[in-house]
């Protein structure tokens, strides 16, 4: 399925999305503004959702991830995803057959990009959509290929609970971010004790509540921060009491202060 929106009408965008792959690796261009949106569908080959300029966010059933120029998305084969562009973004959307030598999971998750593997992308953007496998264009999509690593950790991700008490606090926080409440006042209007709320949390979604929380206002931030939101209206908005807390929770998240990480 494809639910994807017709974005023919947009100048910048470049190469069409194709039916059928003419070479194991194809890169797909397309410049989009500011809150365009491509409904949920899915591919027959592995897809790296990436953008040399411009924030992008990408859902699936699993969670929600967030994708800045230094990172990219993994999605496998078959996998539904709906992209959200925060800002205006040069997307390069990677599509790779499904049987190509990649040492990569099959689910999603969100890949550092090297300088080398951004100039990989950027030079696989000029050959030939069919170029000639045996040939130089050949080597130079192998060594792309190559440089797709295993992530060390995927810190860009929010998994999503699938009990459904867990999934209504969810949608709630994501509507509004800096609520503060505790799990026992979420339980009284959730039908079941905190302390079982903890667990399923921890169950589901493989971090203690407070960390969810925590990792949603990281992403949120991610997106502010990327419309160049000042890091003080940022911090209060998703709840934190003053802008030391907020700075240090980024820090000890993405290694960089807020200021920094766009940079």
């Amino acid at each position: 399925m494809d639910g994807s929106r017709d974005i023919s009408k947009y100048p910048q965008h470049s190469r069409p999305r194709p039916d059928r792959l003419p070479r194991p690796v194809y890169i797909r261009m397309s410049d989009l503004p500011a809150g365009y949106s491509i409904g949920a569908h899915s591919h027959d080959w592995h897809q790296l959702i990436f953008a040399i300029e411009g924030t992008m966010t990408v859902t699936t059933e699993a969670g929600i991830w967030v994708v800045p120029p230094q990172r990219a998305v993994w999605v496998p084969p078959g996998i539904e995803h709906a992209v959200t562009h925060a800002t205006f973004s040069r997307a390069r959307h990677v599509y790779i057959d499904k049987d190509a030598p990649v040492d990569l999971p099959d689910r999603c998750t969100v890949l550092e990009v090297s300088p080398l593997l951004r100039e990989l992308i950027r030079a696989a953007t000029e050959i030939p959509i069919e170029y000639d496998e045996a040939g130089s264009d050949g080597r130079l999509i192998r060594v792309l290929l190559d440089q797709l690593k295993p992530p060390k950790n995927d810190n860009l991700h929010l998994p999503a609970p699938k009990d459904l008490r867990l999934a209504r606090i969810c949608e709630q926080l994501q509507a509004n971010p800096s609520d503060n409440r505790t799990l026992d006042e979420w339980s009284r209007d959730c039908g079941a004790s905190s302390r079982t709320l903890a667990r399923l949390f921890q169950r589901e979604t493989g971090m203690p509540f407070r960390d969810w929380r925590q990792k949603l206002r990281l992403l949120y931030a991610l997106e502010k921060l990327a419309h160049h939101r000042p890091v003080t209206e940022v911090a209060l908005d998703l709840g934190y009491e003053n802008t030391s807390a907020f700075i240090a929770m980024f820090r000890k998240a993405t290694g960089k202060t807020p200021g920094g990480y766009y940079r």
